[in-house]
């Protein structure tokens, strides 16, 4: 696998992830900027795609993995 096909594999993963959550969590109020777990910075594309996250993907699925 080439680079341009592990970070189109990336984006694909990273899309899947964020359509999923979406899908099964209701947030209310404003996205934060920076994750409260790890505190890098949340990219806008998941602030406008789950309304009121608080938590980058990464951490959002680790969260969820807990469960």
């Amino acid at each position: 696998m080439d680079e341009a096909q592990f970070e189109q594999a990336q984006r694909l993963q990273e899309d899947q992830l964020l359509q999923a959550i979406a899908s099964r969590v209701q947030y209310q109020g404003e996205s934060a900027e920076y994750c409260d777990d790890c505190g890098v910075p949340i990219p806008q594309a998941r602030r406008l795609a789950v309304p009121g996250c608080q938590f980058c993907v990464d951490c959002q699925g680790y969260r969820e993995v807990r469960r």
